[in-house]
């Protein structure tokens, strides 16, 4: 292996540096039972958007020559299509892995590239693994660097950060020095952008954001393995990825590189168990607490939430709008509507974000009656609370604190729990029980193959 120059080592030569002595060998057991349990949800979440209207168009926009997968799909596909169309399959419902504090969705950036590149070019499962929580490692901790700032600028940090998850993760199947992960670093730099002003009309770009991070980490691994260069001071320089990003902030690249390899920053990955922003959660699960009392919608005349700061710009306002979602993708985004399509449903799932729900009369009554108030002392984004007072036209009161994300650190999802998910994901794509099961197969013992062959029995 080449190594790199120990004069004024850059964070991304640093970080190459990392990368390239990493071997399967030196992931602790969590880590690689984390990548397994990222890869059964976001297998099923390929199956759950395979009849989508985006997905759709993503595939009548792609090429269809190649011999990689993309899952639930006929034919193959060349690398970069197939991680395009799984990443947005995969983070195309918001049903996807978050990372709490930095508020990314490395599953779905980082699986697809890894992927693509083990099945182009003959990978093993274990290569797989490695290169899966390698990226997602990279992806979560360039998050941790400056928390909030990227979207307070107006940009999706997955959108952001995901080209570098991917480069990283696609380098390791590709077996780049660690001079070429610096380079493929300082390209990724060029091809990091998503904003989001989906906010404003529910459109769809944020569901292209994942995807297309994911092809553009695959493109970077590939130019750096082949020569081409980029700036070695990608991450600090004057005009790099946090001043561009980020101009509001002061790095900490500490939180990139402190116990790298020591500490596994993917160990804290929250699994959703509803499929909407990851915000959204605490607070549904407080409104469906409510309606467990026994309560009718029609008895409560207002229910005021307190939230972090940090929350208010994307979950929360323009208020009017969150109170009438335009799409069903927008109401995703909107506390207002998740809650009350909580206590009336009971559920946030698959099926509450249709043009028929968020056109219900019910639906749209009770979350007009839904309101915020900042609480400076709220933990966002180090911990994800939710909270709710309801009062009724008796004039009585009940509140209700969810103190942790379910599916979080605090609250992790067990293995049942993610197992459900999935075999509802794969029900709800039309896929039978024995397809379902030998996906759920593959997921779950991919460290044991010689390569990644098996992918194609998916393609249907």
């Amino acid at each position: 292996m080449d190594k790199l120059s120990s004069k004024t080592t850059s964070v991304a030569e640093g970080l190459s540096q990392w990368l390239g002595d990493l071997t399967y060998e030196k992931l602790p057991t969590a880590a690689k039972q984390q990548v397994s349990a990222v890869l059964l949800d976001v297998a099923g979440l390929c199956i759950a958007a395979r009849n989508t209207d985006y997905v759709k168009s993503v595939l009548a926009a792609s090429s269809d020559e190649g011999i990689v997968t993309a899952i639930g799909h006929s034919g193959g596909f060349d690398a970069a299509s197939a991680s395009l169309i799984n990443g947005i399959a995969i983070h195309g419902e918001d049903f996807d892995d978050s990372f709490e504090e930095g508020i990314v969705h490395s599953g779905a950036v980082v699986v697809p590239a890894v992927l693509a590149a083990c099945e182009r070019f003959n990978r093993s499962g274990t290569e797989a693994v490695l290169g899966i929580a390698a990226g997602m490692e990279v992806m979560c901790r360039l998050s941790l660097v400056a928390p909030t700032a990227i979207h307070r600028a107006g940009f999706h940090p997955t959108a952001i950060l995901g080209p570098f998850g991917a480069a990283a993760g696609a380098g390791i199947a590709l077996r780049l020095t660690s001079l070429q992960f610096a380079a493929a670093f300082g390209l990724a730099g060029s091809m990091a952008g998503g904003i989001i002003e989906y906010l404003s009309d529910g459109s769809w770009t944020k569901r292209m954001h994942a995807g297309w991070a994911a092809q553009s980490g695959i493109r970077a691994a590939l130019l750096a393995k082949n020569g081409f260069t980029g700036p070695r001071t990608v991450f600090e320089g004057q005009h790099g990825l946090f001043a561009g990003f980020a101009p509001d902030a002061i790095p900490d690249f500490k939180r990139l590189t402190d116990d790298l390899g020591a500490r596994w920053e993917i160990e804290r990955l929250a699994f959703k168990p509803y499929a909407c922003g990851t915000i959204c959660q605490p607070y549904i699960d407080c409104a469906i607490e409510l309606a467990q009392r026994n309560l009718q919608a029609d008895a409560i005349t207002d229910i005021l939430c307190e939230v972090g700061e940090g929350s208010v710009h994307r979950l929360w306002e323009p208020l009017g709008e969150k109170h009438r979602p335009a799409t069903p993708y927008a109401a995703k985004f909107s506390v207002p509507y998740c809650l009350a399509v909580g206590f009336i449903d009971g559920d946030a799932g698959l099926l509450q974000f249709t043009k028929a729900r968020i056109s219900d009369q019910d639906v749209i009554k009770l979350t007009s009656k839904v309101r915020y108030i900042v609480d400076p002392e709220n933990e966002y984004p180090r911990n994800f609370t939710g909270h709710l007072r309801a009062t009724l036209r008796d004039g009585s009161t009940h509140e209700i604190r969810t103190p942790h994300l379910r599916g979080g650190t605090h609250a992790p999802l067990t293995q049942a729990d993610l197992v459900a998910k999935f075999k509802a994901n794969t029900n709800f794509g039309g896929w039978d029980k024995e397809m379902s099961d030998q996906l759920r197969h593959f997921c779950e013992n991919i460290d044991r193959l010689p390569n990644m062959e098996g992918l194609a029995q998916f393609r249907r």
